[in-house]
């Protein structure tokens, strides 16, 4: 699969203006958010400028920081596109067998379609994650910078388990324990020079098999007390996003 392209996906879901912006500023947006991130693939982000960048996409200085005011900003653009598509994709799957596919089928689209749509930035990929260990720093994976993409990557999960006969508590664990899961999923998976990257591809299927098993036996009564300490923890370390708290409808107890 070719790396994630402007033209493929929706460029425009942080513009920057309270207006609509026209058709020209549009592509002009696009255009430089395109190039850059060819740039970035050919030549890492550090070792790149936004000068460079704007002679690349053949626009002014003023004109590259006017879309985009620093090469992060440019980054976490990139990090939107990527979850839009994410989400539009998980749709899609659903929507071609609406109630058809079962819990583990559901959370293979998931992390497969994220694994499709970054199949070509394993090197770009790899240069972002040396953030994570900056806590300060704007393209953090888990920074303040990225807390709204990471929230709407947990909702995607959310999705994917839908309406799936679980425990309150699970219901709202479960989520946050599928993201964490991905993230390290692409640790693995930028470090994967097998074929395709298709050891990581088998090692998603395998922990799937696993995780479902293990959620059969995660339900039962005998462990509640357990999962309610593993929820007061997560939520007490600020772990647990606010939407998926255990007021969200679920299952009653009785009936999983």
């Amino acid at each position: 699969m070719q790396p994630l392209s402007a033209h493929d996906l929706n460029m425009f879901s942080n513009f920057g203006t309270a207006s609509k912006p026209t058709a020209k500023a549009q592509v002009t947006r696009a255009h430089l958010l395109s190039t850059a991130l060819a740039v970035f693939r050919q030549r890492g982000l550090e070792a790149t400028t936004m000068r460079e960048l704007a002679a690349a996409a053949g626009a002014s200085l003023g004109s590259a920081y006017y879309y985009f005011p620093s090469k992060e900003a440019i980054i976490q653009a990139y990090y939107d596109d990527v979850q839009l598509e994410h989400a539009r994709r998980l749709a899609a799957t659903l929507s071609e067998a609406p109630g058809s596919l079962d819990l583990k089928e559901r959370l293979r689209a998931v992390f497969h379609t994220k694994l499709d749509i970054l199949q070509g930035d394993r090197k770009l990929l790899g240069a972002l994650f040396r953030y994570t260990g900056e806590p300060g720093h704007p393209l953090s994976a888990l920074g303040a910078g990225t807390r709204k993409n990471r929230q709407e990557s947990i909702e995607v999960f959310q999705t994917a388990i839908g309406k799936e006969r679980l425990p309150e508590d699970i219901r709202a664990l479960l989520p946050t324990a599928l993201w964490a899961l991905h993230m390290a999923i692409l640790l693995y998976f930028i470090y994967d020079d097998s074929p395709e990257q298709q050891q990581t591809r088998r090692l998603v299927d395998g922990v799937l098999t696993l995780l479902v098993r293990m959620l059969s036996l995660a339900k039962l009564p005998v462990l509640k007390p357990v999962r309610g300490s593993v929820l007061t923890l997560l939520r007490d370390a600020g772990l647990l996003p606010e939407t998926l708290s255990p007021q969200v409808p679920a299952v009653q107890e009785s009936q999983s």
